[in-house]
C-alpha cells in the first residue's frame, strides 16, 4: 500500500499542517497511479477523502464506504444475501457514515437487517466516543461516551453489535466490557464473510461426498467385471 493515513485524526486534533502534508502526499500518489475511485472501510476516511480532498485536487474522486459496494454486489447476485445463523443483531451507526454521510440503509442491507435498534440510531445516532480525535484523549470516568453508547446497545437485548468503522469497533467493544456486557462486536463485512466461509465449507463437503460416492460406484462396477 502506497497511500498513507487520510489525515482525519490530525485535522480533528488541530494539526492542520500535518493534515495538509498527508493530503498532498496522498493526492500525488493517487494521480501517479490514476486512481479515480476509492473504497474506504473507515467512515472517517470516507468523509475526509470524499469531502475534504477537493481542496487538494481530489474534487473528481469517487469515494464509497465498503458497505455500499457490498450491498451493491449482493443486489447483483455476486455476493450471497446475509443470514443471521442464530444471531440477534443490532447496528451502531458511525457518525461519519449515518449522521454526516447519510448512509443508513446500506450497512443494514449487508447484514439482512437488524433484530432491534438502539434508542438512538440512523441519522439520530449517538457517537461511540472516538470522533473529533477523542479516541486519543481521556474523559472523566463517569462521563465516558463509549460506555454510555455501549449501555444503549446492550439494552437492545441482542447478542451481536454490527459496526461499519474500525474506531467504533474498538470503542464499542471497550464500552461493552466496561458495562459488563458480553455482546460480540463485528464489522458488517466480517458477518458476511463468516457466512461465505461457512457456505464454502458446506460446498466443499458436498463436492467431497459426491466424488467419494463416484469412486465407490466405479469400484463396484470393476468388481463385477
Amino acid at each position: 500500500m502506497q497511500e498513507g493515513c487520510s489525515g482525519d485524526p490530525a485535522r480533528r486534533a488541530g494539526n492542520e499542517y500535518l493534515f495538509q502534508m498527508l493530503a498532498e502526499t496522498n493526492m500525488s500518489t493517487f494521480q501517479e497511479l490514476g486512481v479515480k475511485r476509492i473504497v474506504a472501510s473507515c467512515p472517517h476516511c470516507f468523509h475526509t477523502l470524499g469531502k475534504e480532498y477537493g481542496d487538494f485536487g481530489g474534487e473528481d474522486l469517487e469515494v464509497f464506504h465498503h458497505s455500499e459496494i457490498i450491498a451493491k454486489l449482493q443486489q447483483e447476485g455476486k455476493l450471497p444475501e446475509a443470514e443471521k445463523n442464530g444471531r440477534s443483531i443490532t447496528f451502531h451507526d458511525p457518525c461519519y457514515l449515518g449522521r454526516i454521510g447519510d448512509i443508513v440503509d446500506a450497512p443494514r442491507s449487508v447484514i439482512g437487517g437488524v433484530d432491534a435498534e438502539p434508542e438512538r440510531h440512523g441519522k439520530e445516532s449517538f457517537c461511540c466516543g472516538a470522533g473529533g480525535a477523542q479516541m486519543w484523549m481521556e474523559e472523566d470516568a463517569d462521563k465516558r461516551v463509549n460506555e454510555i453508547r455501549a449501555a444503549e446497545l446492550a439494552e437492545t437485548g441482542c447478542d451481536t453489535v454490527a459496526v461499519g468503522c474500525p474506531f467504533c469497533s474498538v470503542m464499542v467493544k471497550d464500552g461493552l466490557d466496561a458495562v459488563g456486557s458480553d455482546m460480540e462486536v463485528l464489522d458488517v463485512a466480517e458477518l458476511l464473510w463468516e457466512q461465505i466461509v461457512a457456505k464454502d465449507l458446506e460446498i466443499h463437503d458436498k463436492t467431497k461426498n459426491r466424488s467419494g460416492k463416484a469412486r465407490i460406484w466405479n469400484s463396484s462396477i470393476s468388481d463385477l467385471v
